[in-house]
């Protein structure tokens, strides 16, 4: 009886655990993804981060370099990028402007208090006046600098750092008479990151590069390469080893299993080191963040597009590996395998793939690899595809076939 009830406690203590390391990883996962957990919005994460926080700060801070912040109400992983793609910037934003007054909104929001309410006149005519005196350009009687603070003000809504009480800024951007009443959140404070040192004292983007300061030492430098290591595998989509320079290439060759022990342990992250490089794949959908293939039709085109380059490599006469096991192609190739593609699959496809032209298609191909650090361009004519694409192939089921099959 003892060792049977010695039995259920250790089973019981083995369930307790693993709950509490599957609420960890999901902490993890949404501290990297979103822009931050608020405890009155996401409660039950929020204070899993707050029970576990000296915990999640250290590994963050210590292979990443990454400031964890906790706050009476949020929890935000301040992330700096190693390189800055354009697919990490806001998805809304049309042109630099956009960016500016995004900006120079939050200047204004960090100087209410929680729940101050004020007009939409009021944000905008400081914005104005500051701007003008750091002389930047920006008239509300212009159209287009009246959308691009629109689009500006709809992004600090969606972060929450900026709240409607009536109005629609949609209807100012039409008509500068129009107006909107907002209120301030305390949040507004916290969604720039914070730097190590004083701006004023940096001249260079790269002195921009580094989230926390690094003593100027072997043991600093060595910190700096472990950091930046880490922070390149949990942002970039793939990183495969012509990217690294030669130093970090060296730690993470040497260090790949380690590396991968943590990845999986802290994220469930399946690592596997192919001849392009360290990879690592998702073993499930999580809504955390986005995956390749993504549920665009783009993806479905960049993978069908993978295996068609597989078969003309394999042809004699056909397509190349450069030495570094990319693959160049020009537009027009990429126009030609998306033409035939079209023909060969118009049936599974949506009614505006079928109606796009093979340059449309090529377009939005090409941008997807972009984006998703699949590719990149050469040239306006030429573009660079990624080996790690090679990963992926997709082929549309014969239906017919598979109900026959299982039929019989």
């Amino acid at each position: 009886m003892r060792a049977s009830n010695a039995a259920r406690r250790a089973s019981k203590q083995g369930r307790h655990a693993e709950q509490a390391a599957e609420r960890k990883r999901a902490c993890m996962h949404a501290l990297l993804n979103r822009p931050w957990l608020t405890k009155e919005e996401e409660p039950e994460l929020y204070y899993t981060v707050k029970d576990h926080y000296e915990e999640l700060r250290d590994w963050f801070m210590d292979k990443a370099g990454l400031p964890l912040l906790l706050t009476r109400t949020i929890a935000k992983l301040d992330k700096t990028p190693v390189t800055a793609y354009q697919w990490m910037g806001f998805a809304e934003f049309r042109e630099p402007r956009d960016y500016v007054f995004f900006t120079y909104g939050l200047w204004y929001l960090e100087g209410k208090t929680e729940f101050d309410q004020f007009l939409l006149t009021d944000i905008v005519e400081e914005v104005r006046e500051q701007m003008t005196g750091n002389g930047l350009d920006a008239d509300w009687r212009v159209y287009s600098h009246r959308l691009s603070m629109t689009r500006a003000l709809k992004k600090l809504r969606a972060l929450g750092v900026l709240h409607t009480i009536d109005g629609d800024e949609s209807q100012w951007a039409q008509d500068e008479g129009r107006n909107v009443l907002y209120e301030s959140s305390p949040t507004a404070r916290y969604v720039l990151r914070r730097f190590p040192g004083d701006l004023r004292s940096c001249s260079t983007l790269t002195d921009l590069e580094d989230p926390i300061p690094y003593a100027d030492t072997q043991q600093g430098e060595s910190d700096r390469r472990r950091n930046r290591v880490y922070r390149r595998l949990l942002m970039e989509a793939a990183v495969t080893d012509r990217q690294w320079d030669e130093a970090d290439l060296h730690y993470m060759l040497r260090q790949r299993r380690a590396i991968m022990d943590q990845l999986e342990q802290t994220f469930g992250w399946v690592g596997r080191r192919y001849r392009e490089g360290l990879f690592f794949f998702h073993p499930e959908l999580t809504s955390e963040s986005e995956l390749f293939p993504t549920l665009a039709a783009a993806s479905d085109l960049a993978m069908l597009a993978a295996g068609e380059l597989r078969k003309r490599l394999a042809e004699e006469g056909g397509l190349y590996v450069e030495d570094d096991g990319t693959v160049r192609v020009t537009v027009t190739e990429m126009e030609s395998i998306l033409y035939k593609l079209q023909l060969r699959h118009k049936d599974y496809w949506s009614k505006e793939l079928r109606q796009s032209t093979s340059q449309e298609l090529a377009a939005l191909c090409l941008a997807h690899l972009d984006d998703w650090g699949l590719g990149r361009w050469e040239s306006e004519t030429s573009f660079l595809i990624s080996p790690v694409l090679s990963r992926w192939n997709a082929e549309y089921a014969n239906m017919e076939f598979d109900m026959q099959g299982g039929a019989s």
